[in-house]
């Protein structure tokens, strides 16, 4: 498979875009997976994303870890980039925020494995982390720890 071919009809990668005002706004991309017939890990860490609390308006914080397993198809990283960027100002729950965009990218990708880490700063003094995944981890493929310590505040 030619690099022209992996790259077609990307409509982000290489030029100037805005970030969307909401998720359900982000295009998300993905790309044909050149390697498809190794089975490996892609991880992804967002260590400042942000969203909004929906009741207040105030900025929530997490660090988000998303592991997956791809099959025939790998997310686009930019637009990856733009569809996280667009939580800084939706208001959700941090479950529904680390849920949603599990379940986005487990249905754009149909990876052979999928789990995020949300670990979010705390909230009126509580910290509340949201782990999502596909199914059981794949055996056979090295998954590391998400290594993300648990909250422990001035320790």
């Amino acid at each position: 498979m030619s690099q022209d071919d992996i790259y077609a009809g990307l409509t982000q990668l290489g030029q100037a875009t805005a970030i969307p005002a909401r998720p359900e706004d982000a295009v998300l991309e993905r790309v044909p997976n050149p390697q498809a017939e190794v089975r490996y890990a892609v991880r992804f860490t967002a260590p400042e994303f942000t969203s909004l609390c929906p009741m207040t308006g105030q900025p929530d914080f997490a660090h988000l870890v998303i592991d997956y397993v791809p099959a025939a198809w790998l997310v686009e990283s930019k637009s990856l980039k733009l569809y996280l960027t667009s939580f800084r100002n939706h208001g959700a729950f941090h479950e529904d925020c680390t849920v949603s965009i599990a379940r986005r990218l487990a249905e754009l990708l149909e990876p052979e494995w999928l789990r995020i880490g949300g670990y979010w700063y705390p909230r009126g003094g509580i910290p509340i982390d949201v782990f999502y995944q596909t199914g059981p981890g794949p055996a056979d493929v090295w998954i590391p720890d998400q290594g993300v310590p648990p909250y422990r505040g001035r320790g």
